[in-house]
């Protein structure tokens, strides 16, 4: 089947230490290293492991680094529709500790799409699954062209002012800024909200309600980051695929659990045996 996402990159660097700093202490990393990254970056590599490559609707910064992630994100067997913006890409600079903890810092504007970027965006008629992260109304309208749709409450005020009726959304029970408080109109058939090791809840548009398992880790914890995106990105395919519910979560949550045992961003990522 076909996927996509709609979203935005960052160019992180990342760095390994003991624990986070105290304010005014200086702490050493142990190990360092940069790759693309983003939520949009994150789950769209993790839909082409999943399947044959994944289209990724995004803007890029005209410059180094906006290009290196063009070419990494290439590399990983993503199907990048990239508009070039006249500013810097957007970076993020990640502290991992020992407990596998990430806390992020992000450097300039969100680039997103918009649905007046000359993008390919018929390409979303064959698409089965849908990720959006990123983008103006107008590519959140594009990207509901596709079978599927998921999105994160990370672009909350773009989804109301789309309008659009998500199949799913992914908020999250911990992070202050993907809370869901019911905005969305008309409200998404089912909002999903993770809770790392605990699971997770759901609730459908009819007034059901669940819990889903956390899956068991594949491997001792290396890095939080991407986890939650990964997971997106498996609930999403899982949907698209026609899955029941609770098979789609199950999907999403092992693509949780083997993104945290992978270092950065997509080490650990699932792949379809």
């Amino acid at each position: 089947m076909r996927s996509a996402v709609v979203g935005h990159v960052e160019w992180i660097e990342f760095a390994r230490v003991e624990r986070m700093p105290a304010p005014g202490e200086i702490v050493h990393a142990w190990e360092t290293w940069e790759e693309p990254g983003g939520g949009g970056a994150v789950s769209a590599v993790q839909l082409a492991k999943l399947g044959d490559g994944a289209d990724f609707f995004c803007a890029l910064g005209d410059d180094e680094l906006g290009h290196r992630a063009h070419d990494e994100l290439t590399r990983r067997g993503v199907r990048v529709h990239a508009a070039w913006r006249p500013e810097p890409q957007r970076r993020g600079f990640v502290h991992v500790d020992r407990a596998a903890e990430r806390t992020i810092t992000v450097i300039g504007d969100r680039l997103g799409p918009l649905g007046e970027d000359g993008l390919p965006w018929e390409l979303l008629d064959e698409v089965e699954a849908v990720y959006f992260t990123a983008g103006d109304a107008a590519a959140a309208r594009q990207a509901r062209r596709a079978g599927t749709m998921v999105a994160t409450p990370r672009g909350l005020e773009t989804l109301v002012a789309a309008g659009v009726e998500l199949d799913a959304l992914v908020a999250s029970g911990k992070d202050e800024g993907e809370r869901y408080g019911g905005e969305l109109d008309p409200p998404p058939r089912v909002v999903v909200r993770t809770a790392g090791a605990a699971g997770g809840e759901w609730t459908a548009q009819d007034g059901a309600t669940g819990r889903y398992p956390a899956a068991p880790l594949p491997g001792e914890p290396a890095d939080a980051y991407g986890a939650g995106d990964s997971f997106a990105a498996g609930l999403s395919l899982g949907l698209g695929e026609g899955r029941p519910l609770e098979e789609a979560l199950a999907l999403g949550a092992r693509c949780g659990a083997a993104a945290l045992c992978g270092r950065g961003c997509f080490a650990g990522q699932l792949r379809r045996g």
